[in-house]
């Protein structure tokens, strides 16, 4: 599926609550990223921020989602879950989730958001290729970006490399 699909008034308060997240990890030093799983039924059952700072860069919260699916869901129930987060995955993150049998994965900010950011702000590009989740995951059904929730991220993101607002 490609994204674009509809987001409902529950996909927008499980984003919003990732988008806290984030701003949780840049308050405590770490990169802006923030995701959560929920079941069928829309129940929270893990989040996890960004926690790159300490040395490790695959300890990304969707990455940490994959793992801890893949310990305590069957496949059905991740097979039905919802993967919330504040950007797109990276494509180690969209492997991950399609490896674990993951559902729906909808975002408040894109990959292609976060790429014109870094451009305008003269920043050097990730060392990872930055591709969609439907290049590297193309089973999968995704939906986003939350043009709202989209304009704290980049504002989280500026803050996080000291551009001048």
């Amino acid at each position: 599926m490609t994204s674009g699909s509809l987001l409902t008034a529950q996909d927008h308060v499980h984003l919003r609550r990732c988008v806290d997240l984030a701003r949780e990890a840049l308050e405590v030093g770490d990169e802006p990223f923030g995701s959560l799983i929920a079941d069928a039924s829309g129940t929270v059952l893990f989040e996890d921020r960004n926690r790159v700072a300490g040395g490790d860069a695959t300890r990304h919260p969707e990455f940490e989602i994959a793992r801890w699916a893949a310990q305590n869901m069957d496949a059905a129930a991740r097979g039905t879950a919802v993967v919330y987060t504040s950007g797109e995955h990276c494509p180690m993150c969209s492997a991950a989730h399609a490896w674990v049998g993951l559902g729906r994965i909808v975002y408040a900010s894109s990959t292609a958001q976060l790429v014109a950011w870094r451009a305008e702000w003269c920043l050097e590009p990730g060392p990872v290729a930055p591709l969609p989740i439907t290049v590297i995951a193309p089973g999968i059904e995704v939906a986003g970006p939350d043009l709202e929730l989209s304009a704290e991220v980049r504002e989280l993101h500026r803050r996080l490399h000291g551009v001048p607002g």
